[in-house]
């Protein structure tokens, strides 16, 4: 079960369903003890852990069921239960579909399904339900498919809102459809006949009223063209076609159209009638009523007002919950690379450590030979580069240790003009703004730095080395609208941004930009790691990062950190030079033998005395039965029961207490909350030389 605390680089499972897991007896399934589990088994349970969705893990023919914590919450009453059953027996009201799930992707298939409908018992009740599930197969150590990853979002409330919408407009338009036939009933406006083969036209006094004829025309008589005048003119042209359509075709006439009015307003009404013919089938009169339906359409207005805005509101909502959606994918898919990259920088950098310690032994072993001497100085700068680039993983993995202090953002510009200046060249520009009382932040100044070197220097090359770069730094207040997708809570920030006006970025280039090795430069001019480590940092000080940008406009990069009301951090003295030793006894506790090895010769060089321990277990016993030693000199992550953290809790409480100097490829929050290093913690990075190794062990020792 020791993977389950330490796995030698992964971050450790944590929560309610790792204990679980921890303490089922899994002999009990094909699956074996839990000691014997593939490597694949093990890594796929840990991404499930890891994952905020609810996920399950299929395992074997029969789907024995590993799931997280979200996952046990979508049980209900049916966890823990659920966990090591077989997926039929935990959910037999639905084993045809997992059945089919488990043929499918054991022969190596995915599949997915949007609001996928199914019935489940729910306090004893059936139950309808709809889901959104994502099945992938799981590959074992031999590569064959041996089980199942599944994504179980339930969408049942969505599903149901939905219908209860569509549900609502169908009784709106039957309403509406209600209103416009009662309206279309309203009082008549009068009647009209029209003698065609004479072009004459009659009618009754309300039909005059409302062409506004005069009082002293005949009703015998009426002339058309005072009539034509009446309508309004964007109409009357659909009216001659409805008019002309009837003559010709004897069709029913019906028109709806505004007649003007004395005070100026319109009047909406609705014409029909009819054409009768002679028996040549010449139209001969044609008759027809006006019928009031001014409210009917002032209604109809307002409806159509209504629903558009609806319609407004609706899209509104919809592009919003898409944004923060694709912004929560993107997240999700950032912190899962973040998880793979930490990991993998914490092994490279023991192989680093290894590599450049047995380097600087073999460079003292043969200080007068120049061609060793030149070949093992080109090794060591590789090594440096190989540090560097394992420096910027766990930069966007969030696993770089920091030490932050509250800062006035004044003061890290003015301290940065020169590097920025000397390090963007002469042909750029430097342009810095920054409010009266900028708020004060709460960041590892020296990240903070590299940040804005990074996206300076992003900038000059967008703007081909030449133009003006402006920085500008802000105090704003962010609401809840302004923090959706953006994974910080509303209050009170500092935005610094860095903006150019470069080539830009088209939308999809911007889209991958924080992904790690995603580079648009030439092979050899970058290696796609910077902005992937602006986006750890800041995500690992409790800020956000956005990026805009417009083809052929520019580009500007915004970070955003929590305002600190605390005082601001004074600049520390210079230290004085460090007094010498090297008598002292050290006990070193490694788990890697090749680190511990050649540790062990870099400090005996030095003259100090060592012990060694393979882990904390064994360092510990070595303390209790009465060792002295002056330091203790350990690796932060190890097997066994003893953890680093418990060996600097003995070391505090002794008296007088016995210093500890931490190393680390990375520090997996055993000694550090987020990755921030308390004041009195002392760690020494891996990879480190010989000069770093002495200066951090005479630092602690006389300190």
């Amino acid at each position: 079960m020791q993977f389950l605390t330490h796995n030698h680089g992964c971050p450790g499972w944590g929560g309610e369903m790792a204990r679980r897991i921890r303490a089922y007896d899994w002999s009990l399934t094909e699956l074996g003890p839990i000691e014997q589990w593939s490597a694949s088994l093990r890594s796929a349970v840990q991404v499930l852990l890891a994952s905020p969705l609810p996920m399950v893990m299929l395992w074997g023919r029969q789907g024995f069921m590993i799931y997280n914590d979200a996952y046990a919450e979508f049980a209900g009453g049916r966890h823990p239960y659920l966990l090591g059953c077989a997926v039929e027996l935990g959910w037999p009201e639905v084993a045809d579909f997992n059945r089919h799930v488990l043929d499918v992707c054991l022969a190596g298939d995915t599949l997915s399904y949007r609001s996928k409908e199914l019935v489940l018992l729910r306090d004893g009740k059936p139950e309808d339900v709809w889901m959104d599930l994502y099945y992938s197969p799981v590959p074992d150590d031999d590569q064959t498919p041996a089980g199942v990853l599944a994504i179980v979002v339930e969408t049942t409330e969505r599903v149901l809102s939905e219908r209860a919408r569509q549900e609502a407009e169908r009784r709106y338009r039957a309403v509406n459809e209600r209103i416009q036939l009662a309206l279309s009933a309203g009082p008549l406006l009068g009647s009209f006949v029209w003698d065609i083969p004479n072009d004459a036209l009659s009618g009754d006094e309300r039909f005059a009223r409302t062409f506004n004829y005069p009082a002293d025309c005949s009703l015998d008589a009426l002339p058309i063209g005072i009539a034509r005048q009446s309508i309004h003119p964007d109409d009357l042209e659909e009216v001659n076609q409805r008019v002309e359509l009837t003559l010709r075709t004897g069709i029913p006439y019906s028109s709806e159209y505004r007649i003007r009015r004395p005070d100026g307003d319109y009047l909406w009404v609705q014409a029909s009638g009819r054409c009768e013919f002679d028996a040549l089938g010449q139209p001969l009169r044609f008759p027809g009523v006006l019928i009031d339906i001014n409210e009917r359409k002032t209604a109809e207005a307002s409806l159509l007002k209504f629903t558009r805005n609806l319609e407004q509101r609706v899209a509104d909502e919809v592009r919003a919950r898409l944004t923060a959606e694709e912004q929560l994918r993107q997240a999700q898919k950032l912190e899962s690379i973040g998880g793979l990259t930490g990991g993998v920088a914490h092994d490279f950098n023991n192989l680093l450590q290894v590599i450049a310690s047995n380097l600087h032994l073999l460079a003292r072993h043969e200080p007068d030979n120049r061609n060793v001497q030149r070949r093992v100085g080109a090794a060591i700068e590789a090594v440096e580069r190989g540090a560097k680039l394992s420096s910027q993983l766990l930069a966007f993995a969030r696993r770089q240790p920091l030490s932050p202090a509250v800062y006035n953002p004044g003061r890290i510009f003015d301290g940065m003009a020169e590097l920025l200046q000397r390090a963007l060249g002469e042909t750029i520009q430097i342009e810095v703004a920054l409010p009266d009382e900028p708020w004060c932040i709460h960041v590892d100044r020296n990240q903070l730095e590299n940040a804005l070197l990074n996206l300076a220097i992003n900038a000059r090359d967008a703007m081909s080395g030449e133009g003006i770069i402006r920085m500008i730094g802000e105090n704003v207040v962010l609401d809840e609208a302004s923090c959706a997708g953006k994974d910080i809570p509303a209050g009170d920030y500092v935005r610094l941004s860095v903006i150019d006006h470069g080539a830009g970025m088209p939308p999809d280039i911007l889209n991958q930009v924080f992904e790690p090795f995603f580079t648009t430069k030439t092979d050899g001019q970058g290696t796609g790691l910077g902005l992937s480590m602006v986006f750890g940092f800041v995500k690992q000080s409790g800020g956000h990062i956005e990026i805009s940008s417009l083809l052929g406009e520019g580009t500007r990069a915004q970070m955003y950190f929590p305002r600190s009301l605390q005082p601001e951090a004074r600049d520390e003295a210079l230290l004085e030079p460090l007094q010498p030793g090297g008598q002292e006894t050290i006990l070193v506790v490694e788990d890697n033998a090749e680190v511990r090895s050649a540790s062990v010769e870099l400090l005996e060089q030095s003259g100090y005395r060592t012990l060694t321990a393979a882990n904390g277990d064994e360092a510990m016993k070595l303390l209790l039965d009465g060792v002295a030693v002056d330091l203790i000199f350990t690796d932060v992550v190890m097997p066994g029961l003893i953890k680093s953290s418990d060996l600097a809790a003995w070391a505090k409480v002794q008296t007088p207490p016995v210093p500890v100097l931490f190393t680390s490829g990375h520090t997996r929050d055993i000694i550090s909350r987020n990755h921030l290093l308390s004041p009195d913690t002392h760690l020494l990075s891996k990879p480190y030389g010989p000069d770093a190794l002495k200066q951090m062990v005479r630092s602690v020792l006389s300190g």
